[in-house]
């Protein structure tokens, strides 16, 4: 068997056919837009605009809160209207709203610009996971997560790339000229999408009035799939949440380092993950979800506890072991990737995709919404050397919620049967 069959199993390729193949490109496009600003976030407004650290970290976080409320409607408008709809006017007005980022100039503009951002930022999650579940049949669904998370960090990756290679903190206007390109490039994801209209419909339940009734009523009363949202909120605490909340902070201020390393250490994080991810997929085939999301948390953990003692290291020292930490980040982003959708999905009924999907969305938008407040505090306090422990210790409980929630999925829920 050669190595292309063995990353790619040929019934996986046959399966990849022309509105897959769009969809995929649609991603890339749309990720690579978001990964252009991403991380530049609070840098953004505390180094460029000059506002104090607190306004910044804490119009993310409230920023996260009103984009966590809007996950639920967002999930509801998907299961009514179809993901391909909600993917077009949320990218559209996105682009809007980004245009608009770029020319803020006081506290007041930031905060308006900040919550319609929350709105429209990250709902693509929710729709394109439902929208992805209709192309592929259910045997390929964990890989095709999989192989979309690939290209989700590829993309990033490279946005982030370019962003480290543009911007300059001595010339303030090279992140609006970045927040203007971001919004052109979004727009080319909205017309990649507008291709798959005839697959993106709502599901409609025929002749069960009842069922057509229900709603996100039937969602919370899901004790698993609400045990799921609460192990993911920790697990996110000590991940993805926390990175974009205050890695960019801890690098320029605390280990003092260029801005630019960020965009290259976000780099290696993304590029290890296009390299590891297929390899991955395979790794997990067949064994148990909640025992892989467990080993996620502590390799996140570690990149952490690294972080942490990075602050005693020479400055070339620092670089080259956060760099090697955050790449073991990234093993365990290639993990997780597959793993938690392939669980939402395995136990959501068709009509309510929109809304379990969106119950994931949900540990992103309540982790952004708390992770920002927990490094507001620790900056506010003079403890932030302190804060990556803080974060370690969130990634290992995240992992042990993991492993209880073994006991509640059967064995093909938990992939221990393919």
């Amino acid at each position: 068997m050669n190595l292309l069959e063995t990353l790619i199993p040929s019934d996986f390729r046959r399966a990849m056919d022309g509105p897959l193949r769009r969809f995929f490109l649609g991603v890339f496009v749309n990720c690579f837009a978001m990964g252009l600003t991403l991380s530049l976030y609070v840098v953004y407004l505390h180094n460029v605009l000059h506002f104090s650290t607190s306004f910044a970290t804490l119009l993310l976080s409230a920023s996260s809160f009103v984009g966590l409320l809007a996950t639920t409607w967002w999930g509801a408008l998907t299961d009514r209207f179809g993901p391909v709809a909600i993917l077009l006017v949320t990218s559209v007005t996105d682009a809007v709203a980004l245009a608009f980022w770029a020319q803020i100039r006081s506290p007041a503009s930031a905060v308006v610009g900040g919550l319609i951002l929350a709105v429209l930022g990250g709902v693509s999650w929710g729709p394109g996971s439902t929208l992805l579940v209709r192309l592929v049949e259910p045997e390929h669904r964990q890989r095709a997560y999989g192989f979309n998370f690939m290209l989700v960090n590829f993309a990033m990756g490279l946005g982030g790339l370019v962003s480290a290679l543009v911007v300059d903190l001595h010339h303030p206007v090279t992140f609006r000229w970045l927040y203007v390109g971001d919004a052109g490039v979004t727009l080319v994801a909205a017309v990649i999408y507008s291709t798959l209209w005839h697959h993106g419909h709502a599901q409609i339940v025929e002749h069960d009035d009842e069922r057509n009734r229900e709603g996100w009523a039937v969602v919370v009363r899901d004790r698993r799939l609400v045990y799921f949202v609460m192990a993911s909120l920790v697990m996110m605490l000590g991940g993805y949440a926390t990175i974009d909340a205050g890695l960019s902070l801890f690098v320029v201020n605390n280990l003092h380092l260029s801005v630019h390393v960020i965009g290259i250490f976000l780099f290696v994080d993304t590029s290890v993950i296009v390299v590891a991810q297929l390899f991955a997929l395979n790794f997990i085939e067949g064994r148990s979800r909640t025992r892989v999301l467990a080993v996620v948390g502590a390799l996140w953990a570690l990149f952490w506890i690294v972080l942490a003692i990075a602050l005693a290291m020479p400055t070339a020292v620092a670089i080259t072991a956060v760099t090697l930490a955050i790449a073991v980040f990234a093993v365990g982003e290639t993990l997780m990737s597959p793993v938690g959708p392939a669980i939402v999905n395995e136990i959501a009924p068709e009509h309510l995709r929109g809304r379990y999907n969106a119950a994931q969305g949900l540990t992103w938008g309540l982790a952004g919404t708390v992770a920002p407040a927990i490094a507001a505090a620790f900056y506010a306090g003079g403890l932030s050397n302190w804060w990556p422990l803080s974060v370690a210790a969130f990634a290992l409980g995240g992992g042990l919620l993991m492993l209880r929630l073994r006991h509640r999925l059967t064995a093909h829920e938990d992939g221990r049967i393919t």
